[in-house]
Protein backbone atom coordinates (compact mmCIF):
# COMPACT_ATOMS: atom_id res chain seq x y z
CA UNK A 1 0.00 0.00 0.00
CA UNK A 2 1.29 3.11 -0.98
CA UNK A 3 1.18 6.49 0.91
CA UNK A 4 1.09 10.14 -0.24
CA UNK A 5 0.10 13.02 2.51
CA UNK A 6 -2.29 15.08 1.70
CA UNK A 7 -2.77 19.04 2.43
CA UNK A 8 -5.64 20.07 2.65
CA UNK A 9 -4.81 23.90 2.81
CA UNK A 10 -7.16 27.02 2.90
CA UNK A 11 -10.22 28.94 1.56
CA UNK A 12 -11.87 26.34 -0.58
CA UNK A 13 -9.07 23.84 -0.19
CA UNK A 14 -10.67 21.41 2.19
CA UNK A 15 -13.82 21.59 0.35
CA UNK A 16 -12.51 20.41 -2.98
CA UNK A 17 -9.85 18.04 -1.61
CA UNK A 18 -13.09 16.07 -0.01
CA UNK A 19 -14.47 15.87 -3.33
CA UNK A 20 -10.80 14.61 -4.81
CA UNK A 21 -10.76 11.98 -2.13
CA UNK A 22 -14.19 10.79 -3.09
CA UNK A 23 -13.63 10.15 -7.03
CA UNK A 24 -10.14 8.84 -6.04
CA UNK A 25 -11.59 6.22 -3.61
CA UNK A 26 -14.01 4.81 -5.99
CA UNK A 27 -11.08 4.09 -7.88
CA UNK A 28 -9.34 2.06 -5.31
CA UNK A 29 -5.94 3.01 -6.44
CA UNK A 30 -4.78 1.25 -3.23
CA UNK A 31 -3.30 3.99 -1.73
CA UNK A 32 -3.42 5.44 2.19
CA UNK A 33 -3.43 8.53 3.30
CA UNK A 34 -1.08 10.67 5.39
CA UNK A 35 -2.92 14.43 6.51
CA UNK A 36 -0.26 17.51 6.76
CA UNK A 37 -1.32 21.30 7.27
CA UNK A 38 0.67 24.26 5.50
CA UNK A 39 -0.54 27.70 4.93
CA UNK A 40 -3.42 29.35 7.15
CA UNK A 41 -4.42 25.96 8.53
CA UNK A 42 -0.79 25.25 9.71
CA UNK A 43 -0.24 29.00 11.11
CA UNK A 44 -3.02 28.67 13.38
CA UNK A 45 -2.74 25.35 14.66
CA UNK A 46 1.84 25.71 15.07
CA UNK A 47 2.78 29.23 14.83
CA UNK A 48 4.14 28.66 11.48
CA UNK A 49 3.36 28.25 7.92
CA UNK A 50 5.43 25.33 6.83
CA UNK A 51 5.80 22.69 9.49
CA UNK A 52 8.89 20.55 9.77
CA UNK A 53 5.96 17.87 9.95
CA UNK A 54 4.71 18.60 6.76
CA UNK A 55 8.42 18.72 5.20
CA UNK A 56 9.43 15.54 7.30
CA UNK A 57 6.06 13.87 5.71
CA UNK A 58 6.69 14.68 1.67
CA UNK A 59 10.19 13.44 2.65
CA UNK A 60 8.93 9.84 3.66
CA UNK A 61 6.13 9.39 0.91
CA UNK A 62 7.30 11.14 -1.43
CA UNK A 63 3.98 12.32 -3.19
CA UNK A 64 1.79 14.52 -1.92
CA UNK A 65 -1.47 16.00 -3.58
CA UNK A 66 -2.04 19.60 -2.29
CA UNK A 67 -5.16 22.20 -2.30
CA UNK A 68 -4.39 25.59 -2.56
CA UNK A 69 -2.63 27.57 0.33
CA UNK A 70 -2.50 31.12 1.61
CA UNK A 71 1.00 32.69 1.98
CA UNK A 72 -0.53 35.99 4.23
CA UNK A 73 0.59 39.32 2.83
CA UNK A 74 3.70 41.26 4.07
CA UNK A 75 4.92 40.44 7.72
CA UNK A 76 8.05 39.19 6.00
CA UNK A 77 6.36 35.60 4.59
CA UNK A 78 7.70 33.94 1.55
CA UNK A 79 5.69 32.20 -0.70
CA UNK A 80 4.94 28.26 0.46
CA UNK A 81 5.11 27.05 -3.13
CA UNK A 82 8.19 28.57 -3.84
CA UNK A 83 9.96 27.20 -0.40
CA UNK A 84 8.71 23.55 -0.77
CA UNK A 85 10.04 23.77 -4.85
CA UNK A 86 13.32 24.93 -3.36
CA UNK A 87 13.21 22.80 -0.07
CA UNK A 88 12.51 19.61 -2.40
CA UNK A 89 14.37 20.77 -5.52
CA UNK A 90 10.93 20.24 -7.51
CA UNK A 91 12.53 21.34 -10.97
CA UNK A 92 10.15 20.55 -13.57
CA UNK A 93 6.53 22.17 -13.13
CA UNK A 94 4.01 20.55 -15.55
CA UNK A 95 1.18 21.96 -16.56
CA UNK A 96 -1.39 20.52 -19.01
CA UNK A 97 -4.47 22.37 -21.08
CA UNK A 98 -6.71 20.67 -23.25
CA UNK A 99 -10.34 21.43 -24.11
CA UNK A 100 -13.08 20.32 -22.59
CA UNK A 101 -16.82 20.32 -23.16
CA UNK A 102 -19.40 22.85 -22.73
CA UNK A 103 -16.84 25.49 -20.88
CA UNK A 104 -16.73 29.59 -21.23
CA UNK A 105 -14.01 29.12 -23.43
CA UNK A 106 -12.86 30.51 -27.03
CA UNK A 107 -11.48 26.66 -27.43
CA UNK A 108 -13.79 24.43 -26.41
CA UNK A 109 -11.65 21.85 -29.03
CA UNK A 110 -8.23 21.47 -30.40
CA UNK A 111 -6.28 22.36 -27.64
CA UNK A 112 -4.00 19.87 -25.95
CA UNK A 113 -0.86 21.07 -24.94
CA UNK A 114 1.71 20.65 -22.27
CA UNK A 115 3.76 23.65 -20.26
CA UNK A 116 6.90 22.08 -19.02
CA UNK A 117 7.98 25.25 -16.83
CA UNK A 118 11.93 25.16 -15.19
CA UNK A 119 10.73 25.84 -11.45
CA UNK A 120 13.62 26.84 -9.27
CA UNK A 121 16.01 28.86 -11.47
CA UNK A 122 15.32 32.83 -12.66
CA UNK A 123 14.06 35.91 -11.64
CA UNK A 124 10.85 34.22 -10.13
CA UNK A 125 12.41 32.91 -7.37
CA UNK A 126 13.46 36.24 -5.79
CA UNK A 127 17.30 35.99 -5.71
CA UNK A 128 19.03 39.13 -5.19
CA UNK A 129 16.23 41.70 -4.71
CA UNK A 130 17.45 45.17 -3.32
CA UNK A 131 15.84 48.18 -3.03
CA UNK A 132 18.24 51.86 -3.16
CA UNK A 133 18.30 54.19 -0.22
CA UNK A 134 16.30 56.67 -1.63
CA UNK A 135 13.90 54.03 -3.01
CA UNK A 136 14.92 55.10 -6.79
CA UNK A 137 16.13 51.80 -8.15
CA UNK A 138 15.58 48.39 -7.64
CA UNK A 139 17.24 45.40 -8.48
CA UNK A 140 16.49 41.83 -8.77
CA UNK A 141 19.32 38.97 -10.30
CA UNK A 142 18.36 36.19 -12.82
CA UNK A 143 20.33 33.18 -12.66
CA UNK A 144 20.17 30.54 -14.65
CA UNK A 145 22.48 27.35 -15.14
CA UNK A 146 23.78 24.78 -17.44
CA UNK A 147 22.60 22.02 -15.61
CA UNK A 148 19.16 23.55 -14.64
CA UNK A 149 18.51 24.33 -18.25
CA UNK A 150 19.69 20.87 -19.12
CA UNK A 151 17.40 18.72 -16.71
CA UNK A 152 14.08 21.03 -17.21
CA UNK A 153 14.47 20.38 -21.37
CA UNK A 154 15.24 17.03 -21.16
CA UNK A 155 12.67 15.98 -19.09
CA UNK A 156 10.33 17.64 -21.83
CA UNK A 157 11.56 15.60 -24.25
CA UNK A 158 11.55 12.47 -22.05
CA UNK A 159 8.14 13.26 -21.40
CA UNK A 160 7.37 13.74 -25.01
CA UNK A 161 8.65 10.43 -25.94
CA UNK A 162 6.68 8.90 -22.63
CA UNK A 163 2.86 10.38 -23.97
CA UNK A 164 3.78 10.10 -27.84
CA UNK A 165 3.89 13.42 -28.63
CA UNK A 166 6.01 14.59 -30.96
CA UNK A 167 7.09 18.22 -31.04
CA UNK A 168 9.10 20.51 -28.22
CA UNK A 169 8.59 23.92 -28.93
CA UNK A 170 12.02 25.99 -26.96
CA UNK A 171 10.74 29.22 -25.68
CA UNK A 172 12.76 31.86 -24.76
CA UNK A 173 14.17 35.46 -25.17
CA UNK A 174 17.58 35.05 -26.40
CA UNK A 175 17.32 37.94 -28.70
CA UNK A 176 17.75 40.30 -25.68
CA UNK A 177 18.40 38.26 -22.92
CA UNK A 178 21.55 37.10 -24.47
CA UNK A 179 23.51 35.86 -21.22
CA UNK A 180 20.33 34.02 -19.06
CA UNK A 181 18.01 33.24 -21.96
CA UNK A 182 20.90 32.60 -24.03
CA UNK A 183 22.07 29.73 -22.02
CA UNK A 184 19.08 28.20 -21.67
CA UNK A 185 18.39 28.27 -25.49
CA UNK A 186 21.86 26.96 -26.02
CA UNK A 187 21.79 24.30 -23.88
CA UNK A 188 18.32 23.57 -24.92
CA UNK A 189 19.87 23.09 -28.80
CA UNK A 190 22.35 20.53 -27.15
CA UNK A 191 19.89 18.52 -25.40
CA UNK A 192 17.31 18.41 -29.06
CA UNK A 193 20.16 16.93 -31.10
CA UNK A 194 19.96 13.65 -28.70
CA UNK A 195 16.32 13.11 -29.60
CA UNK A 196 16.24 12.80 -33.42
CA UNK A 197 12.51 11.31 -33.33
CA UNK A 198 10.78 14.61 -31.74
CA UNK A 199 10.52 17.25 -33.95
CA UNK A 200 12.25 20.56 -31.94
CA UNK A 201 11.44 24.37 -32.94
CA UNK A 202 12.43 27.51 -31.01
CA UNK A 203 9.82 30.72 -30.44
CA UNK A 204 10.66 33.76 -28.93
CA UNK A 205 8.15 34.26 -25.90
CA UNK A 206 6.10 37.31 -26.98
CA UNK A 207 5.51 35.71 -30.16
CA UNK A 208 4.83 32.62 -28.50
CA UNK A 209 1.97 33.98 -26.69
CA UNK A 210 0.67 35.58 -30.10
CA UNK A 211 0.79 31.96 -31.45
CA UNK A 212 -1.40 30.30 -28.36
CA UNK A 213 -4.32 33.03 -28.63
CA UNK A 214 -4.30 32.50 -32.48
CA UNK A 215 -3.15 28.96 -33.43
CA UNK A 216 -2.66 27.07 -29.91
CA UNK A 217 -3.27 23.62 -31.67
CA UNK A 218 0.20 23.92 -33.23
CA UNK A 219 1.29 22.98 -30.27
CA UNK A 220 2.30 19.69 -28.14
CA UNK A 221 5.20 20.44 -25.46
CA UNK A 222 6.61 23.68 -24.63
CA UNK A 223 9.57 24.04 -22.30
CA UNK A 224 10.63 27.12 -21.07
CA UNK A 225 12.38 29.23 -17.87
CA UNK A 226 10.66 29.80 -14.45
CA UNK A 227 8.95 33.19 -15.53
CA UNK A 228 7.97 32.74 -18.77
CA UNK A 229 6.59 29.24 -17.97
CA UNK A 230 3.99 30.63 -15.51
CA UNK A 231 3.12 33.45 -17.29
CA UNK A 232 2.58 31.33 -20.43
CA UNK A 233 1.01 28.04 -18.33
CA UNK A 234 -2.07 30.74 -17.39
CA UNK A 235 -2.55 31.97 -20.34
CA UNK A 236 -3.33 28.09 -21.34
CA UNK A 237 -5.62 27.76 -18.95
CA UNK A 238 -7.47 30.67 -20.22
CA UNK A 239 -7.60 29.17 -23.30
CA UNK A 240 -9.28 26.23 -22.09
CA UNK A 241 -11.97 27.89 -19.69
CA UNK A 242 -9.86 29.20 -16.79
CA UNK A 243 -7.41 27.98 -13.59
CA UNK A 244 -10.72 26.15 -12.51
CA UNK A 245 -9.61 23.41 -15.00
CA UNK A 246 -5.89 24.15 -14.19
CA UNK A 247 -3.90 21.50 -12.46
CA UNK A 248 -0.21 21.42 -11.72
CA UNK A 249 2.53 18.72 -11.13
CA UNK A 250 5.88 19.57 -9.43
CA UNK A 251 8.46 17.00 -9.78
CA UNK A 252 11.56 16.44 -8.40
CA UNK A 253 14.25 13.22 -8.24
CA UNK A 254 13.20 12.59 -4.73
CA UNK A 255 9.84 14.19 -4.41
CA UNK A 256 6.43 15.27 -6.38
CA UNK A 257 3.90 17.17 -5.54
CA UNK A 258 0.38 17.87 -7.11
CA UNK A 259 -1.80 20.54 -6.94
CA UNK A 260 -4.97 22.67 -8.28
CA UNK A 261 -2.61 25.91 -9.39
CA UNK A 262 -5.53 28.00 -8.78
CA UNK A 263 -5.98 30.26 -5.20
CA UNK A 264 -7.80 29.26 -2.17
CA UNK A 265 -10.64 32.04 -3.39
CA UNK A 266 -11.63 32.64 -0.06
CA UNK A 267 -15.30 34.87 -1.36
CA UNK A 268 -16.10 31.47 -1.95
CA UNK A 269 -14.96 29.24 1.04
CA UNK A 270 -17.69 27.52 2.79
CA UNK A 271 -20.54 27.90 0.11
CA UNK A 272 -19.79 24.66 -1.37
CA UNK A 273 -19.80 25.88 -5.12
CA UNK A 274 -16.30 25.70 -6.07
CA UNK A 275 -15.30 23.22 -9.08
CA UNK A 276 -13.03 20.80 -7.98
CA UNK A 277 -11.85 19.37 -11.42
CA UNK A 278 -8.50 21.08 -11.14
CA UNK A 279 -7.58 19.38 -8.02
CA UNK A 280 -9.06 16.13 -9.65
CA UNK A 281 -6.98 16.52 -12.64
CA UNK A 282 -4.22 16.88 -10.78
CA UNK A 283 -5.00 13.42 -9.41
CA UNK A 284 -4.78 12.54 -12.38
CA UNK A 285 -1.27 13.18 -12.73
CA UNK A 286 -0.66 11.64 -9.64
CA UNK A 287 -1.77 8.38 -10.56
CA UNK A 288 0.25 8.84 -14.10
CA UNK A 289 3.44 9.44 -11.83
CA UNK A 290 2.51 6.53 -9.67
CA UNK A 291 2.84 4.04 -12.76
CA UNK A 292 -1.17 3.71 -12.46
CA UNK A 293 -1.89 5.05 -16.01
CA UNK A 294 -5.49 3.03 -16.68
CA UNK A 295 -7.04 4.62 -13.20
CA UNK A 296 -5.47 8.16 -14.53
CA UNK A 297 -7.37 7.87 -17.65
CA UNK A 298 -10.61 6.62 -16.63
CA UNK A 299 -10.95 9.50 -14.10
CA UNK A 300 -10.20 11.71 -16.87
CA UNK A 301 -12.75 10.42 -19.28
CA UNK A 302 -15.31 10.20 -16.49
CA UNK A 303 -14.42 14.23 -15.51
CA UNK A 304 -15.34 15.03 -19.57
CA UNK A 305 -18.15 12.73 -19.80
CA UNK A 306 -19.79 14.56 -16.62
CA UNK A 307 -18.97 18.04 -18.69
CA UNK A 308 -20.72 17.22 -21.72
CA UNK A 309 -23.64 15.75 -19.71
CA UNK A 310 -24.06 19.17 -18.06
CA UNK A 311 -25.60 17.94 -15.27
CA UNK A 312 -23.77 18.56 -11.85
CA UNK A 313 -21.34 21.52 -13.17
CA UNK A 314 -20.50 23.97 -10.88
CA UNK A 315 -21.56 27.81 -11.17
CA UNK A 316 -17.81 28.92 -12.98
CA UNK A 317 -18.64 26.57 -15.53
CA UNK A 318 -22.10 27.55 -16.02
CA UNK A 319 -23.87 25.38 -13.99
CA UNK A 320 -26.02 25.24 -11.08
CA UNK A 321 -24.54 22.01 -9.03
CA UNK A 322 -21.97 22.16 -6.52
CA UNK A 323 -18.49 21.03 -5.24
CA UNK A 324 -19.92 17.34 -4.21
CA UNK A 325 -22.71 16.86 -6.34
CA UNK A 326 -19.86 17.55 -9.32
CA UNK A 327 -17.80 15.10 -7.56
CA UNK A 328 -20.53 12.64 -6.79
CA UNK A 329 -21.43 12.36 -10.86
CA UNK A 330 -17.91 12.08 -11.87
CA UNK A 331 -17.25 8.87 -9.37
CA UNK A 332 -20.93 7.35 -11.21
CA UNK A 333 -19.36 7.54 -13.55
CA UNK A 334 -15.94 5.86 -13.33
Amino acid sequence: MTTITLIPGDGIGPEIMDAALLVLDALKPGLDYEYADAGLAALEKHGELLPQATLDSIARNKVALKSPLTTPVGGGFTSINVTLRKHFDLYANVRPARSFPNTRSRFPTGVDLITVRENTEGVYIGEGQEVSDDGETAVLTSKVTHKGSERIVRYAFELARKTGRRKVTVVHKANILKSTSGLFLKTAREVAGRYADIECNELIVDNTCMQLVMRPEQFDIIVTTNLFGDIISDLCAGLVGGLGLAPGANIGEHAAIFEAVHGSAPDIAGKGIANPCALLLGVGQMLDHLAKPELANRLRDAIIATMEAKDALTPDLGGTGNTMGFARAIAARL
